[in-house]
Formats: C-alpha cells, structure tokens, sequence
C-alpha cells in the first residue's frame, strides 16, 4: 500500500510540475489556417529534397539502371516524377506545366536534373499558393475523371514518396546511401 501510495503522489508531483512549465509554443498562423495544404508541403518539401540529391548522387552511367527487365530505369524514375508533377501541379493550380518538365528517359544526367528541379519548382510555387477552401473544388483529372481537388495534393505526396522508394533502393542496390539514410550533420 505504502508502494502504491509513493506511486501516486510521484505521478501527482511530476504532473504538477510539468504543468508548471511554459505553454507549448503556438503553431505559425500559415498551419491553422491551411493545415491540410501545409502538411502536404511538408511532405513534398522532405521528398523533393531527397530525390534532386539521389538523382545527383546516382552516376551518370547508372542512369539506365534497373534491377530487373520489367522495372523502370532509373532515368525513366525521374522523367516520370518530373512530367507527373507538372501535370498534378498544373491540375492543382489551374495553370499549364513549364515545358521545362518534359524531357525523355533518354536524355542526360543534366538534363533530367533540370527538368526534375522545374517540376519541383513549379509545384513549390503552387503549393505555396493553394488554400485548404479549396481542396473541395471539382477537377478533371486523369482520364477525364471528376475529383475534389484533393484527390491531386495526395497524388502529389504519394507519388513522391513510392518514387523516392525506388530512387533509394536502386543507390543501395548499387553501393550507394540514400540520402534519406545519410547521418544527421554534426551540430
């Protein structure tokens, strides 16, 4: 009894204690306001950051990489990354994609690398102008199908996260780290 007696007054004393501690701090304005888009952001500002370093860090000549004959190449990865985020985006937005995204499975380590950033950078602009009241609008998407506009923000994010996946897997099938899996910078 005196066990759980010391027990209880221990738990009643940190929680009084912890109580005592200042107030969480308040999230920003922009999060309460737009949470849906602004998680989603997080997500895509996370995964396009690993993707534009593994299509650095994967060698040029391993652009033609796949681990067996039916996967995509890891070049083909990135042309479809680029070209399906200028077109989610451009649906997210209402605006025509950049030519910029376009670019064939067969081009260059430089020249995927460009198209990739633009699709980044178009969808970064469009996220930062997209508003939750909107996420209920009415859109054509693929295929002519009649979605809410948030049927795209979570292709966005999904599509992001299963092609970094691959991304990743074909650097480690290759000897390389991910950068998802490289050690925190030393502070």
């Amino acid at each position: 009894m005196k066990a759980l007696l010391a027990l209880i007054m221990t738990g009643l004393a940190t929680a009084t204690t912890l109580a005592g501690q200042s107030p969480a701090t308040p999230p920003p304005p922009v999060v309460t306001a737009n949470p849906v888009v602004w998680s989603a952001n997080q997500v895509y500002t996370r995964q396009s950051k690993y993707m534009v370093a593994a299509a650095e860090e994967m060698p040029a000549d391993k652009y033609s990489y796949h681990p067996t004959p039916d996967q995509w190449t890891f070049a083909k990865i990135i042309s479809h990354v680029a070209a399906s985020n200028g077109g989610v985006c451009g649906l997210l937005s209402d605006t025509p994609a950049p030519a910029a995204v376009k670019v064939s499975e067969t081009a260059s380590k430089a020249d995927l690398a460009v198209a990739l950033q633009a699709s980044f950078d178009f969808c970064g602009k469009v996220l930062d102008n997209l508003h939750d009241d909107k996420l209920g609008d009415t859109i054509t998407y693929f295929r002519g199908a009649r979605v809410p506009r948030a049927r795209a923000l979570i292709e966005l994010t999904d599509d992001l996260e299963d092609h970094y996946s691959q991304m990743a897997s074909y650097l480690r099938l290759n000897g390389m780290l991910p950068p998802s899996a490289a050690p925190a910078p030393k502070k």
